[in-house]
């Protein structure tokens, strides 16, 4: 590490020893300075592009050249006659002015070379090739090479410290613009340009009046040859581990055109490149959003998926995934677009753990649990959405889409406890839903705008749970609260669930534009939501039949059978005002609120009426720096799964009764943030703040069994506060062929709950801090050294835990001879509390690979992973009445070989 360490730092003082500054400023005829204009420096020798910039707001450019050269410079703006100058660099920083005059006509000299980064408005055009290193593979390769981009931990690509919500290719939707799918998939001998779309609105007669500031697009523009023909790659493979034969198959194909597209992924392996988890499925809303989403109401319809272990960074004791999808759009006309995708998605994963639970308040006398489990999970996700258009002139839009999602998963766990003893789980579901949404948006004239918005979801879920206790007398006192027959040979409790889900989001919008400075926004909306539950508790018996059980506690409920239904009437009213560098949003809705819930031939009825204000004011500092302040108050309303009476079995360990007298909670959620993004030094700052107060929660009182870890919890509305707050920042410089950035992470909650009928107060604070050095130089090896550094401290009652996570890292990446590319990655982990070391480990992973030229069809590749053979990895987290960490095991060192087939 220290050898490598040492190496970087010597080519980059190496480097920064032999180059001058050039720098000037550059104005129009009338001395006024040109913001955004372009500076190139092409060297006379090797006639390559040495150098670029672009000016600041009072004109300023600087290039760093290479001593005693020959340069030819030019200066461009758009509407300008382009200058040309000769320059021969010596031994000192140079000063160097430029003027550009008006010119309507096309420019004389020709740019023999394209600017790396191009700025029209509020779109951002990066040339790929102007950044590129020659190892790229893939469009996830591309974008991190560009200043202002990043990829994050979850594969979703961050401009300026917005997640993008949309990624086209072309102008045409990626598999609606799902941008962890394009990074990982579209190749990276394909993409030309990579447009930065700000401020993005999906609609165009709503861009002038709606607030797109946090919206994000990318375009990536095909090179020339990719277009109207088919392109891609074929990746094949094979190897071996300890454990099994490894398999890889990835064909993926791709066709532009004009008129339509069309995209298929497919993804074969056994080596754990999971192509897309069950977290990507569940977070894929396939471009819908709700209409009521800005009405301050945020109704939660619940999540009745399994419990199913988390795999930790696309790492588990075995992986074997089966992932294809196929996206088309098809323009018939002008007025009709029609797209579409298919995703199908099968996993199979084998998990280990080893976990340690520390329970709140110790004088409560709730023993801390240890678990050892092995668990079996199988995972067949589908997905199908049909998409249509219609835009017949420039003031009407009609939007169509259907979505709909199947499921089959199932989850097998071996579980040894030191409280409960051994524990044989399964899980399973098939759960569907279909979502529809439909959009017209009409322009009547220049000052008035008209918007209606229809979504509805149909949604039906069934999940089972299946627990079987052997140490019978462990498990005593719940037996006996369940009501189950002791005189089997082990305990075999069962629960069938059924959520039958039925909701319809409507809102018609009216914006009158009063003048070029501010207008105004009318919005009538409706939410209404119909749920029914049904849940009920059995025992196996020895001879296999059902047993139905009657609790000797809850009054003996143990079957549910509930309609839950929920309306939300509410008129808005927002005014929006430009005043120099602000722009002010305030805004209130009227909501008429009704909720029901009926069981057990009761009718629990809530209604009230309720005015929440919100505000929006943004701070244009200048075209690339903006301060932005958002609040919010919103009324939640919980599902229908906490109405329920009866009783039920989350896990062996935790019942639940509901409690049909909940009311709604109010919550008060403010945001500042702010970001900057100087393309004259290419430094990009992000940093935002974010506090909520909940008032009259939704929470629970647990009861634990005496000395046991099982209990029995009922939700209630607080009447405490309870607290977040979040802070994180990122800064990024480029010196040269150096990119330097530090991040800090900050996240603070408080929340009450009873336990033992004590109230019990969790804190828990979470920070992270991250350093790191990229290189990004054209024919030497580059370098990217991280470091992160985060603490988890939790107060849960009078209990303290404080786990650190310390984690240097490089990565190397290296073209050879230029048919040559190595790459490697290095990571060391240090996990421990306050006291001592839980675990150390590292990973390192290589690969390299071989093609005869750039434009060569086939490439070769052999691939290293986990080259240390580590065994295992460790994780924290705080749950609502434990902290937990977690041990688990992963795949052993595997070699496989690939062979990768261009089209």
């Amino acid at each position: 590490m220290k050898i490598k360490l040492t190496t970087l730092l010597m080519l980059i003082v190496c480097s920064s020893f032999a180059q001058i500054k050039l720098e000037g400023v550059i104005k129009d005829s009338i001395g006024n300075p040109l913001e955004l204009a372009n500076v190139i420096a092409i060297n006379q020798v090797t006639k390559s592009l040495d150098a670029y910039g672009i000016t600041n707001d009072q004109g300023r450019y600087k290039l760093v050249l290479k001593k005693n050269a020959s340069y030819k410079i030019q200066v461009s703006y758009v509407g300008m006659k382009t200058n040309e100058s000769l320059l021969e660099s010596k031994e000192s920083d140079v000063t160097k002015n430029f003027t550009l005059h008006e010119d309507n006509r096309l420019d004389e000299i020709n740019l023999v070379y394209e600017m790396p980064v191009v700025v029209r408005g509020d779109t951002l055009i990066y040339n790929a090739d102007s950044f590129n290193k020659g190892t790229e593979q893939k469009l996830g390769d591309v974008l991190k090479n560009l200043p202002g981009v990043e990829i994050n931990d979850d594969g979703q690509i961050q401009v300026e410290g917005k997640v993008v919500t949309k990624v086209m290719v072309e102008g045409k939707e990626f598999f609606d613009g799902d941008s962890k799918l394009a990074t990982q998939n579209i190749p990276s001998n394909a993409v030309d340009k990579v447009q930065i779309l700000k401020n993005y609105s999906e609609v165009g007669q709503l861009s002038g009046v709606t607030n797109n500031q946090d919206n994000v697009a990318i375009n990536i523009k095909l090179k020339e040859g990719k277009t109207n023909f088919w392109f891609g790659n074929v990746t094949v493979g094979g190897g071996a581990s300890s454990q099994n034969e490894l398999y890889l198959l990835q064909p993926k194909l791709f066709y532009y055109s004009p008129t339509y597209s069309i995209n298929t992924i497919t993804d074969l392996n056994n080596i754990g490149e999971v192509a897309f988890t069950r977290r990507d499925y569940f977070n894929f809303t396939g471009g819908f959003r709700s209409p009521s989403r800005s009405s301050g109401t945020n109704i939660n319809l619940g999540s009745n998926s399994l419990n199913f272990l988390t795999v930790q960074n696309n790492r588990a004791k075995d992986i074997n995934t089966k992932f294809g999808g196929a996206n088309f759009s098809w323009s018939p006309n002008k007025a009709l677009d029609l797209s579409g995708f298919a995703i199908f998605s099968s996993n199979r994963t084998d998990l280990a753990e080893n976990k340690d639970v520390q329970y709140t308040d110790s004088d409560l006398g709730i023993p801390d649990e240890s678990t050892e489990s092995n668990t079996t999970q199988r995972s067949d996700l589908g997905m199908l959405k049909l998409s249509a258009k219609y835009k017949p002139n420039t003031n009407n839009q009609l939007d169509y889409d259907i979505l709909g999602r199947i499921s089959k998963e199932s989850q097998d766990q071996n579980v040894n406890s030191t409280q409960i003893g051994a524990i044989t789980e399964f899980e399973s579901s098939s759960p569907y839903s279909i979502s529809q949404n439909l959009n017209y948006y009409y322009t009547l004239n220049a000052t008035n705008i008209f918007a209606l918005e229809i979504q509805h979801l149909l949604q039906d879920e069934d999940p089972f749970y299946n627990a079987i206790l052997e140490d019978k007398e462990n498990y005593e006192d719940t037996a006996n609260n369940l009501g189950l027959d002791g005189a089997q040979i082990d305990y075999n409790i069962a629960q069938d669930k059924r959520v039958k889900s039925n909701q319809m989001d409507a809102k018609l919008d009216y914006w009158n534009i009063l003048n070029n400075k501010s207008d105004i926004n009318f919005t009538y909306g409706t939410i209404l939501s119909n749920q029914q539950f049904n849940s009920n508790i059995f025992q196996f018996l020895d001879n296999g039949s059902e047993f139905n059980t009657t609790p000797t506690i809850n009054d003996g409920l143990d079957s549910n059978d509930i309609t839950y239904n929920f309306s939300d009437i509410y008129l808005g009213v927002h005014y929006r005002l430009k005043s120099g560098i602000f722009t002010f949003t305030p805004g209130v809705s009227a909501h008429a609120y009704s909720a029901v819930n009926k069981q057990f031939n009761t009718k629990v009825t809530d209604n009230f009426f309720r005015l929440l204000p919100d505000f929006n004011m943004i701070m244009q500092l200048k075209k690339s720096e903006q301060i932005n302040f958002n609040y919010k108050m919103q009324t939640q309303f919980t599902d229908v799964s906490n109405f329920a009476s009866g009783l039920v079995l989350n896990s062996y360990g935790s019942l639940f009764s509901g409690n049909p007298d909940l009311e709604s909670a109010l919550s008060h959620n403010l945001n500042l943030s702010y970001f900057s993004f100087n393309m004259f030094n290419y430094t990009n700052v992000y940093a935002s703040l974010n506090y909520t107060k909940s008032i009259d929660n939704i929470r629970t009182t647990s009861i634990f069994e005496p000395g046991s870890v099982v209990r029995i919890s009922t939700p209630f509305n607080s009447g405490l506060a309870d607290e977040s707050a979040s802070a994180n920042g990122r800064f990024q410089r480029a010196f040269g062929k150096v990119r330097a950035s530090v991040s800090g992470n900050f996240n603070y909650s408080k929340f009450n709950q009873f336990i033992q009928s004590i109230v019990s107060v969790s804190e828990s604070f979470s920070q992270t801090y991250r350093g790191e050095l990229r290189t990004s130089f054209k024919s030497a090896p580059n370098f990217e050294l991280g470091y992160r550094y985060s603490i988890q401290d939790n107060n849960q009652g009078d209990r303290n835990t404080k786990y650190y996570t310390k984690s240097p890292s490089l990565e190397v990446d290296a073209l050879i001879f230029k048919t040559i590319t190595f790459k490697s990655d290095y990571s060391y982990n240090n996990f421990s509390d306050a006291d001592k070391t839980i675990n150390s480990y590292e990973f390192l992973n290589a690969s390299l690979s071989y093609k005869k030229d750039k434009d060569a069809k086939l490439e070769y590749e052999i691939k290293a992973t986990n080259l240390f053979n580590t065994k295992s990895q460790n994780t924290s987290s705080t749950g609502t009445v434990s902290v937990s960490a977690t041990e688990y095991f992963i795949q052993p060192l595997f070699v496989s070989f690939r062979l990768r087939y261009e089209l």
